[in-house]
């Protein structure tokens, strides 16, 4: 027996917004760009490809916001085409063919327009496209009813094993021509004839706005409605979410679903796991999404991801993709892996990082059409079924930065596969847009990467992890920034203590963190530069040329012989008052400001900037205790990973994590403080 499932539907952006629309519908030719095996292994030739498939190939000419009838109905203008072949419309066939039982799929295109075409096509794994069938609306033979004619298409998902998508394009004849709608269906067995729901959970830290108008995009969409058991929102901060102007339209749409939880900050990890806790111990949702306050999110895609877990051969975590919040055709995050050797996250090999649909659209984008295999998904959107959670257990305790890359890797480690789902997806601030990594983030990069290399890593004493770390630490002190070291010196030694105190320490480190650099001058960021003295320099820049041209390797190679010879050397009796130097935060590399004994850096997310000043004896005591904890860890890393790896799943386990989110569920039963609904 079997029963048919709809997967996909055409949906439009209702609020009509231009700078998505190339998301949704496009106008443009397809110009594929070059095959890799064409460009060759020539480093210069591919350098310069890379460049170039990055250049805009959009003529300009947009589809008028207009032409969007509803959430579903499009119009073709007399005479135009317009393709479906974009991220929210094309089918991405070959995700559905590798992970879920659905073998093919039928296409129902309901068209109006005398003489208006459909047209189907396919691509490859290379890029390349096929055309698969079309039909017209004066075809002899078709299914028309008042005006409006319905198309079918049976499609086999077989040809789809690496790669490759699924859309159709509209051409308009003598008059306009309106897709009212249009749909992928499948039939499936009747044992998955409902769809699962899910639990959605959003940790907030001080951003109600953006929460709450959040919580009223998920609310007033009645499609997305059948989907949500319960809406969560663990409330970290100070600044309630309930007290924004724009709670009450959220609660308003949400009414009894939602569910507010006041808890001290426990960081992201703590904020999802008692959501992962809270979707458990209730036990009605099949999947619990974890969700950052301060994305956009298109409703739609929750449904998809619902839909694709609920078909999945396995249970199968489902992420969703992230675009930038401030160019919002720009595909900021397509699908992450961990290195093993260098144990870092990166992007999948062939996925290009920040780039622009709008300049250059799916069906001309060669490496969008090789299905892309991922490690874990970020929690911006990563849906979670709760059969997983309730076999590996909920995130790490680590206040934030690696639960959800770890929790993808003990996920995979357990059976269960993490998919970055195309047709899912938020807006969201782009990571490049921040500075964690100097900040008092750094702390928690460091310690929780050493964290999840011991429990996951492949390699013995964890391949390059205290290789880099010793060079990036080097790095760090050359530059002048003192406070980055002592926080990424002190999370090793929390590594070295052992997994006992992660639990102890959630809700402590972050103050204690910042409490530990609040006096180095790196870490004392002003808003104004006129709080810091102006440039002197003990003699003025050779032959008047500043210091930001893009150096050579020979120039970066040079620079690294002499970093340590300076350390060696007094700093100039000027840099102690005035800095020598003004560098952007664009510049701030430490191949350049190692020329320097002090100098004035803004931060990346370009709202301060601080005053840098070279110590020679703070850098040669750090230097000491850098050299001596990188060894313990070389030397201690086998017995660290048992110890680790033994004891993940207790400070993973429900009851662990029941014990620390104790003193909040106490103030809650007796009212001081807690839930809101």
């Amino acid at each position: 027996m079997s029963v048919t499932r709809l997967l996909q539907r055409q949906i439009l952006p209702l609020d009509r917004d231009s700078d998505v629309l190339p998301l949704y519908v496009d106008n443009q030719a397809a110009i594929l760009d070059a095959d890799k095996y064409e460009v060759g292994s020539d480093k210069t030739a591919q350098a310069l490809n890379n460049a170039q498939i990055r250049q805009s190939i959009n003529d300009g000419t947009q589809v008028h916001p207009d032409q969007i009838e509803s959430r579903t109905a499009l119009r073709i203008l007399k005479s135009e085409r317009l393709s479906l072949g974009t991220y929210f419309n094309a089918f991405p066939a070959s995700y559905w063919r590798r992970h879920t039982v659905v073998d093919s799929v039928k296409l129902t295109v309901a068209l109006q327009g005398r003489g208006a075409s459909v047209i189907v096509y396919k691509s490859m794994a290379n890029g390349r496209s096929q055309r698969v069938d079309s039909a017209t609306t004066d075809d002899t033979g078709t299914n028309t009813v008042d005006g409006l004619s319905t198309f079918t298409f049976d499609l086999p998902l077989k040809p789809f094993v690496d790669g490759g998508w699924y859309w159709y394009d509209v051409v308009a004849s003598d008059e306009d021509a309106v897709i009212t709608s249009a749909e992928w269906t499948a039939e499936v067995p009747d044992d998955r004839a409902e769809h699962g729901t899910v639990d959605i959970c959003v940790t907030t830290m001080n951003k109600p706005d953006f929460c709450a108008k959040l919580l009223a995009q998920m609310g007033e969409d009645e499609a997305l409605r059948p989907y949500l058991d319960t809406v969560f929102v663990m409330e970290q901060g100070t600044k309630k979410v309930a007290d924004d102007v724009e709670f009450p339209a959220a609660e308003k749409a949400l009414g009894d679903l939602l569910h507010i939880i006041e808890q001290g900050n426990l960081g992201g990890s703590g904020g999802y796991a008692r959501g992962q806790l809270e979707s458990l111990r209730k036990g009605t949702a099949t999947y619990a999404l974890m969700m950052d306050d301060d994305v956009v999110c298109e409703p739609e895609g929750i449904i998809r991801a619902v839909t694709f877990g609920d078909l999945a051969k396995r249970p199968t975590i489902v992420g969703g993709h992230m675009f930038s919040l401030y160019a919002k055709s720009r595909l900021h995050s397509y699908g992450e892996i961990v290195q093993p050797w260098r144990f870092w996250w990166q992007s999948a090999p062939g996925v290009f990082g920040d780039w622009d649909l709008g300049a250059r659209n799916l069906r001309s984008t060669r490496w969008l059409h090789k299905r892309v295999d991922v490690d874990f998904n970020g929690w911006f959107m990563c849906l979670i079924p709760r059969k997983v959670i309730e076999e590996i257990g909920l995130s790490l305790p680590v206040f934030i930065k690696w639960d959800d890359s770890e929790y993808g890797l003990r996920a995979k480690a357990a059976g269960f596969p993490t998919v970055s789902f195309p047709g899912a997806a938020v807006w969201h601030v782009p990571w490049t847009d921040k500075n964690d990594a100097l900040d008092w983030q750094s702390y928690f990069h460091q310690r929780n990467r050493f964290v999840a290399a011991l429990l996951h890593s492949i390699y013995d004493d964890g391949g390059r992890m205290v290789t880099e770390s010793f060079s990036h630490q080097i790095k760090h002190l050359v530059s002048m920034q003192y406070s980055t070291v002592l926080l990424r010196h002190q999370a090793l030694l929390d590594v070295l203590a052992g997994p006992s105190m992660l639990h102890e320490t959630l809700a402590t480190q972050l103050p204690a963190v910042r409490q530990m650099v609040k006096d180095f001058p790196d870490a004392q960021l002003e808003a104004d530069r006129d709080e810091f003295p102006p440039v002197r320099r003990h003699k003025p820049p050779r032959k008047g040329k500043e210091d930001t041209d893009v150096p050579t390797n020979r120039e970066v190679k040079l620079a690294a012989l002499k970093a340590p010879i300076r350390q060696l050397m007094k700093p100039r009796k000027l840099s102690t008052e005035f800095p020598e130097a003004e560098l952007a935060a664009m510049d701030n590399q430490w191949y350049r400001i190692t020329k320097y004994d002090s100098a004035i850096v803004s931060m990346n997310d370009q709202q301060g900037a601080a005053f840098y000043r070279r110590d020679k004896k703070l850098f040669n005591q750090m230097l000491k205790d850098t050299i001596k904890v990188h060894r313990q860890l070389k030397r201690r890393w086998p017995k660290l990973a048992e110890e680790y790896r033994s004891q993940l799943s207790e400070f993973t386990s429900p009851e662990a994590w029941e014990k620390t989110f104790e003193p909040w569920k106490v103030a809650e039963e007796k009212g001081t403080d807690g839930n809101r609904s």
